[in-house]
């Protein structure tokens, strides 16, 4: 029997000790990580095969921001079975709501990283993309 492909995680955030706390975890559970700093690094990443499983994705990114990259990404069909996952400072209602009106399938906060980040990335992963209701 062929050996499964490890699951390949895009983690777009512009703070290194985030993105290296946030390597480290998925790490630990046995994912694979792509990093990128901001939007041009991303969509680098994205226009190569085979493409992520799932995207964790800042929002305040510099240059671009993280809702202009979804934006982008969601106008795309290459991209419609393609998991985000926001992780954002932003804990606000309105960018909640913002982010996942705009396509992500789920939105942690950093506050609560330690706790929901790989229970979240697990359940997108068995689940896939949320869908409109």
């Amino acid at each position: 029997m062929a050996e499964e492909r490890k699951k390949r995680i895009l983690v777009v955030e512009d703070e290194p000790d985030i993105q290296e706390m946030i390597h480290t975890m998925l790490q630990r559970v046995g994912w694979e990580t792509v990093a990128a700093l901001d939007v041009p690094q991303a969509v680098n990443v994205l226009r190569t095969k085979p493409l992520p499983d799932v995207v964790l994705l800042d929002l305040m990114l510099p240059g671009i921001d993280g809702f202009e990259l979804l934006r982008q990404m969601r106008a795309k069909p290459v991209f419609d079975n393609l998991p985000v996952i926001i992780v954002s400072a932003l804990a606000d209602p309105e960018s909640i709501r913002k982010g996942l009106d705009l396509g992500a399938d789920r939105y942690v906060t950093k506050v609560g990283i330690a706790t929901n980040l790989i229970k979240t990335v697990q359940e997108v992963l068995r689940n896939g993309r949320r869908k409109a209701e």
